[in-house]
């Protein structure tokens, strides 16, 4: 026990990481509880959303879809059950698929996760490189062409570009696919991972790899737009209040190259903040998507959602509100663990 009692004071990293993990725990069974309870407040009738018309004159069968669902017990005890449940890894079965909800989110999840995660990565790179050449130009015409850019790309709802954007690419040049994740003649490679790009490599399928990849640009170009806009500004603010510091305008004067001043110097002190920002955009993407994958009819989660709640399918809605809850929480951690890498000076704190 001494032993372990002079680790914990001798590493704050580790009192940190405690805490933070306890506290996503805490987190976690807050956010469970208010989303059952707000999800079962929903004004509405399961029964009635889910059951034909014909079937909500017979009172046996609405109270044995009632109970075969546990909507006939006090939301407490449902609550408790749920919770229950939900610590072997069941979180129900879905009213409208007959499916758990597990196996959906499973299936929906991974198409948003795809088109998500290439939205990301497009906004790292552009993002990023816009940023630092306009805090770089400040002033000068590309910083203000950037500065124009990003605006509309921040100000355009995203609905509206994806409407002008599957019209005129899609609908009018014929450049790209304008809805689904492949080719209708295409047979899918054999699921592992859930993301049919990775699946196509595994599988050595290159024909599905160049149809799902053609799939994949429209949807992730429209949802990296606005990402892009807000990461240019954010690193262009950030660059710019690091090319102000002292320890960077010595190491101009000791004659260093200039790359080697902003990618060592530079970028590493801005990191921080940005990487902050980056966890934060990926969740957002993750979780608003639905109009996006309406208007391409990509099969992700928000469509999902979107039909648990129009249908009262309450299992569904409250694992996708959790699913999308887990995402943030394990982002934000895992952004507070970079910080340690990219600072020194954290992990002294």
């Amino acid at each position: 026990m001494g032993g372990v009692r002079r680790l914990w004071r001798r590493t704050p990293l580790l009192r940190f990481l405690t805490r933070r993990v306890v506290a996503s725990l805490l987190l976690g069974i807050g956010i469970t509880l208010v989303a059952f309870c707000l999800t079962n407040l929903i004004p509405g009738d399961p029964a009635a959303a889910n059951l034909s018309q014909q079937a909500l004159t017979d009172p046996e069968i609405v109270a044995a879809f009632r109970e075969k669902h546990g909507l006939d017990q006090p939301l407490p005890t449902q609550y408790v059950r749920y919770l229950r449940n939900l610590v072997s890894g069941d979180l129900g079965v879905s009213l409208q698929s007959g499916r758990p909800v597990l196996d959906d989110l499973h299936e929906y999840a991974t198409a948003t996760l795809e088109v998500a995660g290439a939205a990301m990565v497009i906004s790292m790179v552009f993002g990023v490189l816009f940023g630092v050449v306009a805090a770089l130009g400040r002033g000068g015409p590309i910083d203000q062409v950037l500065r124009v850019v990003t605006l509309v790309g921040v100000s355009v709802p995203i609905f509206w570009l994806a409407l002008v954007a599957y019209y005129v690419i899609f609908y009018k040049l014929n450049l790209l696919p304008g809805s689904g994740r492949l080719d209708p003649i295409m047979i899918a490679p054999k699921q592992v991972t859930g993301l049919l790009t990775v699946d196509s490599v595994l599988a050595g399928d290159w024909a599905a790899l160049r149809s799902a990849s053609a799939h994949l640009i429209l949807p992730a170009l429209v949802l990296a737009t606005p990402t892009i806009g807000l990461l240019t500004r954010f690193v262009r603010a950030a660059v710019l209040e690091v090319l102000a510091d002292d320890y960077v305008r010595a190491a101009r004067a000791k004659g260093l190259p200039e790359r080697t001043v902003i990618v060592h110097h530079v970028l590493r002190a801005a990191a921080v903040p940005i990487v902050t920002l980056l966890g934060l955009t990926f969740s957002a993407l993750l979780s608003g998507t639905v109009l996006v994958e309406a208007i391409f009819a990509w099969p992700g989660i928000g469509q999902y959602a979107y039909r648990g709640a129009t249908t009262l399918d309450l299992p569904a809605v409250i694992g996708v509100s959790l699913f999308v809850a887990f995402v943030y929480v394990s982002l934000n951690l895992f952004v507070d663990l970079l910080y340690g890498v990219l600072d020194p000076r954290l992990r002294l704190k």
